[in-house]
């Protein structure tokens, strides 16, 4: 199986002109759309892409090719519906084919969670917007609200959070660090200003600013 860390988006500019200058268009005509349809088989498949899959759009988790001794071969699939959150296994037939759906990213301020929606607002135009409450919820123990992060737009449509490779925060609570203790592979638990819990170095204290990676829950360093 290959694996992903976390969300990963792609780069929608990049692909964007990449798809103006295959089908020799205008580049101000595709940067019009948030999502450009391709065709891509099972044979081209990467974690992060995503593909339009029983009238919906997916986000491929990890795959897996698998030739059998008798049969023809196939690939076994986990994907994320980029609607509503949902992951599930699937399995096609090598070279079977999807329309791919390009994606972009926007850079937006996180305002408030009240439970059932997290409210968000576009820096560029202003306008507030929000998601399920479920939809974002791994991300949301690393978010800090009036800070900016990252939203995932399918089809024009806010489709989750794209979290950083690392997010500095500070640790409001753990058992005090034991002087000279500088073994980084004990660890212990410390609970963050987000109310994340993550494990640390016992060389870790209260009030102390570290870096966390936000995809995998997984202490860095101090900051």
């Amino acid at each position: 199986m290959q694996h992903v860390r976390g969300a990963a988006a792609f780069d929608a500019a990049r692909l964007v002109v990449d798809a103006a200058e295959r089908r020799d268009e205008p580049l101000h005509e595709e940067l019009a759309f948030s999502a450009v349809a391709d065709t891509v088989s099972t044979n081209q498949f990467k974690n992060g892409m995503h593909i339009e899959l029983d009238g919906g759009v997916w986000r491929i988790v990890e795959f897996q090719h698998v030739k059998p001794g008798k049969g023809g071969a196939f690939v076994r699939t986990k994907v994320k519906n980029a609607g509503t959150g949902a992951v599930v296994d699937r399995t096609f037939r090598a070279g079977e084919k999807f329309s791919r759906v390009f994606t972009e990213t926007k850079n937006v301020q996180f305002l408030y969670d009240d439970g059932e929606q997290v409210h968000f607002m576009d820096e560029e135009t202003y306008e507030q917007f929000s998601l399920p409450h479920g939809e974002v919820a791994d991300a949301l123990p690393y978010m800090q609200p009036s800070t900016s992060v990252q939203i995932l737009v399918v089809g024009e449509k806010p489709a989750g959070v794209q979290l950083p490779a690392s997010v500095e925060l500070t640790v409001s609570e753990t058992e005090p660090g034991v002087k000279g203790d500088t073994v980084s592979n004990v660890t212990k638990p410390a609970t963050l200003e987000t109310g994340a819990i993550v494990q640390v170095p016992l060389f870790v204290n209260q009030g102390e600013r570290i870096k966390v990676d936000p995809r995998e829950g997984r202490y860095i360093s101090r900051a």
